[in-house]
């Protein structure tokens, strides 16, 4: 091999090899070429935090726009000057800026500190700093960095973080934070123990899988926030929460609030904060208090209906008329045969009982007499209506949960209508004597009879009984009187 291709010098062969590309293919650069540098500035650039870098000669090398924004000075105007003295900073504070700047380059981690900088325009900015130190390929400082940001800014943020933990933590509400999907994405403490679920098992589960009841409107309200944003007002939503003692009915005042990526050009929906607080009590002590008022106001406007009837029977019939409005869907009046039954007697077993009046059973319509014919009823010994006068109180029955048949059956072997599955029997007194009972009667759609209807149930037998025995002594009188 000639010394002129040793020495690596070409002919019209060309090179004897081709040499090592040092800056990558050719049309690209490596990490120090301008492709790297213009990376490196996009970044900083896009940052959402002013940043700032010094050699460690305390020179700028480094400002990107943000930090434009903040201080009016300009990447050309910043760069290339020392330290922040006579622009960025008063000339008094400067000493004492520069010295807390540059002692980051000698300081294990990051530094915080708090600095009033100048604006181009003369306004001063109170900034937090974050600095450390920059090391070059020695392991020496080589400068150092510097990102800042507004000092309400940055409260801002840190007041939306604790806000944020504290609702995840401390809240006396539930917060539950639901995705597009609308699933549990976080769930607070508070929260997960209404749901009757840990804070941890409840993420990811549909809605349905925690509550027996109201998932079909808390999705729609859930899915109505996703698409037009919070409601005007908080909605109450009646649910069923599983419990290991069966399912309980809550009501929930609730708020919704939209969540959208703040990075996003566009709002994009994160999904929906759902803040919610147990109402159950309040709403129940507010229902039974409209319930007392509306049965008041009708033992009130019965009394006075009947104060207008002649025939004291018609009367009974009228205050019955008045009870069942929201309160039972047939009712049946059954007197005593021979007027009334002593308190004396042992058992109810000799007790017969005629009916006097009925509802109608095949729709609404007021009370008719039927106790013309005096023909007792074929009531089975046990009967509600017979243990009722036996005991002279009230009496609750039902059908349970059996199936339909079973609760017709159940309704004609007791002679009611064939739609009750729920019964009430208050007793019939007036001066000390029993005089009948007064059966209600509820269909399927309906509750069963609690404690508070029995009370509204024994005032209104209260006032038929006192009809009844005017009635009673009216007939006296007149057969006297023949």
């Amino acid at each position: 091999m000639s010394a002129s291709r040793r020495s690596g010098t070409t002919d019209e062969l060309g090179p004897d090899e081709p040499e090592p590309e040092r800056d990558g293919p050719k049309g690209d650069h490596g990490p120090e070429g301008p492709a790297g540098a213009d990376l490196l500035a996009a970044l900083l650039d896009g940052m959402d935090a002013a940043l700032c870098a010094f050699d460690a000669h305390g020179v700028v090398t480094h400002w990107n726009r943000e930090a434009e924004r903040i201080l009016g000075w300009s990447a050309a105007e910043a760069v290339g000057r020392a330290g922040f003295a006579g622009w960025a900073v008063r000339s008094a504070d400067a000493e004492e800026v520069e010295r807390r700047l540059m002692s980051a380059m000698h300081a294990p981690g990051r530094q915080v500190h708090e600095f009033a900088l100048l604006t181009k325009d003369g306004g001063r900015v109170l900034v937090r700093t974050q600095s450390a130190a920059v090391r070059g390929p020695d392991g020496r400082p080589a400068g150092l960095y510097c990102a800042f940001s507004e000092v309400h800014a940055q409260i801002d943020l840190e007041r939306s973080i604790a806000l944020s933990e504290a609702l995840f933590e401390d809240a006396s509400w539930g917060v539950v934070l639901v995705d597009a999907d609308l699933r549990p994405a976080v769930v607070n403490a508070h929260a997960a123990r209404a749901l009757g679920a840990g804070r941890a098992a409840a993420l990811g589960r549909p809605l349905g899988e925690l509550l027996a009841q109201g998932v079909e409107e808390l999705e729609s309200a859930l899915t109505h926030v996703l698409a037009e944003g919070a409601p005007p007002a908080p909605a109450e939503i009646w649910v069923g929460v599983r419990t290991p003692e069966g399912d309980r009915r809550r009501c929930w005042r609730s708020g919704f609030v939209r969540l959208a990526s703040p990075l996003a050009e566009e709002p994009v929906p994160l999904g929906v904060a759902w803040l919610f607080t147990d109402v159950t009590e309040a709403k129940q002590s507010e229902q039974e208090a409209s319930l007392l008022r509306f049965r008041t106001n009708q033992l009130h406007r019965a009394a006075r209906a009947a104060a207008e009837c002649e025939d004291p029977a018609e009367a009974a019939t009228v205050h019955l008329d008045f009870a069942l409005a929201g309160f039972a869907d047939h009712a049946l009046v059954d007197t005593v045969a021979g007027g009334t039954h002593s308190d004396d007697q042992d058992t109810a077993a000799a007790v017969r009982l005629v009916r006097l009046a009925a509802t109608p059973s095949g729709g609404p319509g007021p009370s008719l007499l039927t106790g013309r014919a005096q023909l007792p009823v074929r009531y089975a010994e046990g009967h509600p209506a017979l243990q009722c006068v036996d005991r002279i109180g009230s009496v609750r029955a039902g059908a349970g949960s059996v199936p339909p048949e079973q609760a017709r059956a159940w309704a004609l072997a007791r002679q009611w209508p064939p739609e009750a599955v729920h019964a009430l029997c208050a007793v019939l007194r007036s001066r000390g004597r029993t005089l009948g009972v007064v059966t209600f009667l509820r269909g399927s759609g309906r509750a069963p009879f609690e404690r508070s209807d029995a009370s509204y149930a024994e005032d209104v037998a209260v006032r038929i009984a006192a009809a009844l025995d005017l009635a009673g002594l009216a007939d006296r009188l007149g057969e006297g009187g023949e």
